[in-house]
This record gives structure tokens, C-alpha cells and sequence, in this order.
């Protein structure tokens, strides 16, 4: 029989203890000595409680001095100012102490396993910046090699290799300002500049700046004209979380394919889609797409992306207005990326999200 309470253990043992005395002592009186008969009820049992107490005690000492070693290694020796922790010999202090150590061991595992996945993650992020600063600077360098070397002279050659010096550091300004854009977003410390302006408006300027980029690829962009729906965010922003995943369609789709917008109206919500019939993602990649500098394909797309980290820059200018960024996309049929905004406001309504919290 498993007990669990220590109480049990040492009802046990007197009752034991209660028993043998009572089989000793009614011996005693058959074999050698007369006992009186009070003697033979009451010797039992005041030998018995004095065992109950003996065991009480002592049991409750040795629990208390062990288990209190366990509970400190578990708790890291941090108790609350004046708390005095005892345990009960009416509970269940074995089970508790397997469980609590369980609890500890899995967290334990938890957290190293977390700190693995971060530590691999920190690993691939500074191999990923390395290799992206790597390559417009030693563009560069390459450049004012040559140049130094005697093309400087050359005018036929001068020009163009600065020119070509100035494309690879454009590229990396470019990397740096997103890199400061998404901390700066992670730390909490750009502000939003919040308005109400029309959705098909941005949508038809961010579609016209991506249009020679498009017609290279043959690819059609479309948007729903007759829908003038009025959201309630950061123009500029959303600008640029549009910007970025038009130009992932196009960066990643298919000759002649197409990329098509379309906007729902949920109740004081706008929903927002952007999809296309390229290649697709497989679905292992999808919980990564959104990682500073992940590429499905590094070998082949390195050199077709920007600098890797907009559809990360897009996912935090989303959650910084209280929404989400999500995708759905199957191996040969395309992507579908949504997110929601706050649908036009009044002034009175500006100051309250659509989750209804205030803005202070």
C-alpha cells in the first residue's frame, strides 16, 4: 500500500508498536506473572502515543531539514522576508516535492532549450549580417582598388566604378536604416503617427513606384479601384509594409504571374491581402519567414532581395499598431499574406483602439 502522508506512515508504526507491547505484555501474564487487566489495556497504549510523539517528531525534523534543501535548490534560495516554510505531516509532501521537482526539471529543460534556439538563432543572424555587409563592401573596396590602382586616371572607367561604388553603398545605407528602423520598433521607441487615409490611395501609389520593377518580371498587379475603404493607422508605415510585400511577390514570383490585393471589411476592422500565384513556401519555412534576414533559397535569392529583413520590418510595424501579420501559401499555387488595421475614426474614436483600450 503506497502513503503518501507521513502522517500515515506513523499512525502505522504505533499501531504496531501498540500491538507488539499488547502481545508482550498479555505473554508476560499467561506464562509467568499475574498482570492486572488495566495494566494489560493501558501499558499498549501509553506506550503507543509516547511512540506516536517520539515518531512525530523525529519524522517531522528529518522531512522538514531535507525537504526544505530541495525546495531551496528549486526556488534558488529566494523566500519570501519573515516566511518560515514547514511542512505538514497531514499532506502529501512526498508527491508534492516529485511534483515540484518535475515542475523544475521540465523548466529547467525549457529554458535550455530555448537558450539553444536563441543561441542558433544569434549564430545564423550575425552570419547573415556578416555576409550582407560583406558583400557591398567588398564591392567597394574592390572599386577603389582598381581606381587607386590607376583607373582613376582612366576616364572611361572612373566614373562608372564610382558609380558602381556608390549602387553598393546605397545598399548598405539601405541595410543600416533597417536595421535601426526594426530596434528601434523592438525597443518601443518610434512613434506612430496615426491618421485616417484612404487604403485604394496608398495602394495605387506603392503599386505605381513598383511598376517598372513589375514590368520586368511581366507581372500584373491588381487592386480592388471601386472599394474607397478609409483606414485609421501611420501612412507612411503601412507604405512601407505594402511596399515590402508587393516586392517580395515580385522578387520571388513567376514570369507573367500576378499579384492581386483585395481589402474586407470586418466590422470596425479592415483585413488586407496580398497574394500571388508564384512558387509558394513550403510549410516548414512559414514560422521562420518572418526572421531578420531568413531566405528560403539563400543561394539563389541572395542577390535578387533587398536587404532581408522587410517582411521582419513588416510583422513589427503590424504589431506596433495592435494587429498581426500572418501567411498562407501551398508549394505551387502562391502566397496570401493579411493583416488588419483600425477602419476610419472619429475624433472622438481616435483615442480608443479597436480592442478598445485608450490611447493615452
Amino acid at each position: 500500500m503506497k502513503n503518501n502522508k507521513p502522517i500515515d506512515i506513523i499512525l502505522i508504526g504505533s499501531a504496531v508498536v501498540v500491538v507488539t507491547t499488547f502481545i508482550f505484555t498479555f505473554a508476560l501474564h499467561l506464562l509467568f506473572l499475574t498482570i492486572p487487566l488495566w495494566i494489560i489495556i493501558a501499558l499498549p497504549i501509553f506506550v503507543g502515543l509516547t511512540s506516536f510523539y517520539i515518531f512525530y517528531f523525529f519524522v517531522e525534523r528529518f522531512i522538514n531539514d531535507r525537504l526544505k534543501v530541495v525546495y531551496r535548490s528549486i526556488r534558488k534560495g529566494k523566500t519570501k522576508k519573515g516566511k518560515k516554510t514547514r511542512f505538514s505531516m497531514n499532506d502529501e509532501v512526498f508527491e508534492d516535492a516529485a511534483e515540484a521537482t518535475k515542475k523544475y526539471s521540465d523548466k529547467r529543460q525549457l529554458d535550455f532549450a530555448k537558450l539553444q534556439e536563441q543561441e542558433k538563432y544569434r549564430r545564423e543572424f550575425l552570419g547573415n549580417l556578416a555576409h550582407e555587409l560583406k558583400t557591398p563592401v567588398f564591392s567597394i573596396q574592390g572599386y577603389i582598388l582598381t581606381l587607386l590602382d590607376g583607373g582613376l586616371e582612366d576616364e572611361k572607367v572612373n566614373r562608372e566604378f564610382l558609380e558602381r561604388a556608390s549602387i553598393a553603398t546605397d545598399r548598405m545605407v539601405s541595410l543600416l536604416e533597417d536595421l535601426d528602423g526594426i530596434n528601434k520598433i523592438e525597443s518601443n521607441t518610434l512613434k506612430l503617427e496615426k491618421e485616417n487615409f484612404s487604403l485604394g490611395d496608398l495602394t495605387k501609389e506603392v503599386i505605381d513606384s513598383l511598376e517598372i520593377k513589375a514590368a520586368e518580371k511581366n507581372i500584373t498587379i491588381t487592386y480592388p479601384k471601386d472599394k474607397n475603404l478609409e483606414v485609421y493607422a501611420d501612412r507612411l508605415k503601412i507604405s512601407q509594409v505594402l511596399s515590402n510585400l508587393l516586392e517580395n511577390s515580385i522578387t520571388y514570383g513567376n514570369e507573367g504571374g500576378a499579384t492581386n490585393i483585395r481589402y474586407f471589411q470586418m466590422n470596425d476592422l479592415i483585413l488586407v491581402e496580398v497574394a500571388d500565384n508564384g512558387p509558394g513556401i513550403e510549410h516548414k519555412y512559414l514560422n521562420r519567414l518572418f526572421e531578420r534576414f531568413f531566405r528560403i533559397e539563400k543561394s539563389r535569392t541572395r542577390n535578387e532581395g533587398g536587404s532581408g529583413l522587410g517582411l521582419a520590418i513588416a510583422k513589427h510595424i503590424i504589431e506596433s499598431h495592435g494587429q498581426s501579420l500572418t501567411v498562407r501559401s501551398t508549394v505551387g499555387m502562391g502566397s496570401t499574406f493579411a493583416f488588419t488595421l483600425d477602419s476610419e475614426k472619429t475624433e472622438n474614436e481616435m483615442m480608443v483602439t479597436s480592442r478598445g483600450v485608450k490611447i493615452h
